[in-house]
């Protein structure tokens, strides 16, 4: 698990829409860790979307950016590990 003590404050992007249930998840997810993000509505803006697609080569989201790592989907374990650091 994270312990929120212990971090430094990450970078961290979302890449989402508001009618993604994958995205509600790892939104939520990040704010019950304590963690601050940016949340990126690719629906409603096109030239963040080619970046989101630019950094992750897909199309799917939630496409998480953390410090330089991206995530693409809410993979819990894949946040915990780009948050560490690994």
């Amino acid at each position: 698990m994270i312990d929120e003590r212990t971090i430094a404050s990450p970078k961290i992007t979302v890449y989402s829409t508001s009618t993604c249930p994958y995205c509600v998840m790892a939104k939520r997810y990040l704010k019950e860790k304590g963690l601050e993000f940016e949340d990126v509505d690719i629906s409603q803006d096109k030239s963040r979307a080619a970046e989101m697609f630019s950094k992750s080569g897909q199309m799917g989201i939630p496409v998480l950016d953390i410090n330089g790592k991206i995530i693409v989907g809410f993979d819990r374990t894949a946040i915990e590990n780009a948050v560490r650091g690994f």
